[in-house]
């Protein structure tokens, strides 16, 4: 997890009991910070995921950064979800986080480096095949 991005989830993590509320605000803050990271603007939440969906973003990790983005919105603005008291809620978001961290950022990264440490004529065999070279 990137070090801007992990201050914030600690910090969501230290306030998580005393207010569910606003850890849930925080983590939706990660993820903004996130989609940043991720090479989008980072002034529009909904208009980054956009542009990561775009980019040809997993689906499941556009579901989780959008569910993340709605219940932190409404943790900061009330709607249709009460996060007053409901930690349960507040807590399955920092396991969205830390599935949308392993999934755009720790696996492309492992399998990137594993990548690059194939021996060379295999790698051109590869770009070779694939049309890239």
């Amino acid at each position: 997890m990137p070090e801007g991005i992990r201050i914030v989830y600690q910090e969501a993590s230290s306030i998580l009991e005393q207010s569910p509320r606003g850890a849930a605000a925080l983590i939706r803050l990660a993820i903004q910070k996130l989609c940043k990271e991720l090479g989008q603007t980072g002034e529009n939440i909904y208009q980054d995921i956009g542009g990561l969906v775009k980019a040809g973003l997993d689906p499941k990790v556009q579901q989780a950064l959008d569910a993340v983005r709605i219940i932190g919105n409404n943790a900061v603005h009330p709607g249709e979800i009460d996060l007053a008291d409901d930690r349960p809620i507040a807590e399955s978001l920092f396991k969205l986080l830390n599935f949308i961290v392993e999934k755009t950022i720790s696996e492309p990264k492992h399998v990137a480096e594993i990548y690059a440490s194939l021996p060379e004529g295999a790698l051109q065999s590869v770009k070779k095949r694939d049309g890239t070279s």
